[in-house]
């Protein structure tokens, strides 16, 4: 029983230091990137950017708020188009064939609100959002030796399924920023196949570091790469911009 005991401390012992490993690379990264305190002090960010799309350059405007609105819009042949729209309770996008303006289905809408509060990083305030981190063994991922870290979140719908959230971001181990951040694709077509997020050219704004090179890809496969021009914190805009055409 004694020999039980001890080897139920010395387990216990393991995984709080884990946890606590985890927390010191988080921790690290905040400061790496400028602090939590200018983290907490934006309301706003507007991001300017061009995507290159079968020889076209498609320019894109992003604009996230604190409380979890958030619009995207690109400019196509002349036509200012919404991908995608949220103002805190009505998700929705253009239609590309019709060019008329649709809500999403609740599913999809019950998922970005569950997401809203991730503003700026889904790692501030995590534990308060009931979101656990776990440090996994270092790899070595786009030719750069990075922690890993696995990120579970609030649980997602998918088919009308509550199923897991989990993440896995590799933190360059000499910058402690995220450099690739990997999830399983929880449906459709692609459903099970891991998708990427790789993150580069980390520039200054307002004393914080933004990536300003995005690429987004399957595993393995090739991506699309979107490149910032210009990012601009805590600009005021009006809630009709966010707002569904007509209400």
């Amino acid at each position: 029983m004694k020999k039980i005991t001890l080897l139920t401390a010395f387990i216990g012992f393991a995984i709080c230091s884990f946890a606590q490993s985890a927390d010191e690379i988080v921790s690290k990264y905040f400061e790496n990137i400028g602090g939590l305190d200018k983290i907490n002090a934006i309301v706003s960010v507007q991001m300017k950017a061009k995507v290159d799309y079968g020889g076209m350059s498609i320019p894109i405007d992003m604009v996230n708020l604190k409380d979890g609105k958030m619009m995207m819009k690109i400019n196509f042949q002349g036509k200012e188009i919404t991908q995608m729209a949220f103002d805190g309770e009505t998700s929705w996008s253009t239609n590309f064939m019709t060019m008329k303006a649709e809500k999403d289905d609740s599913e999809n809408t019950e998922n970005i609100k569950r997401a809203a509060s991730d503003f700026i990083s889904p790692f501030v305030n995590y534990k308060d959002k009931g979101y656990t981190v776990e440090l996994l063994p270092n790899e070595t991922i786009e030719g750069v030796e990075c922690f890993k870290i696995k990120l579970t979140k609030k649980t997602i719908l998918s088919e009308e399924k509550e199923i897991p959230n989990i993440e896995y971001y590799y933190f360059d181990k000499e910058n402690y920023v995220p450099i690739v951040v990997e999830q399983e694709i929880p449906s459709g077509e692609m459903k099970g196949q891991i998708s990427q997020t790789l993150y580069s050219d980390y520039q200054e704004v307002d004393g914080l570091m933004f990536a300003f090179s995005m690429t987004q890809k399957l595993k393995d496969g090739q991506g699309q790469t979107i490149v910032f021009e210009s990012i601009a914190l805590n600009n005021k805009f009006e809630n009709s911009i966010f707002k569904f055409p007509g209400e």
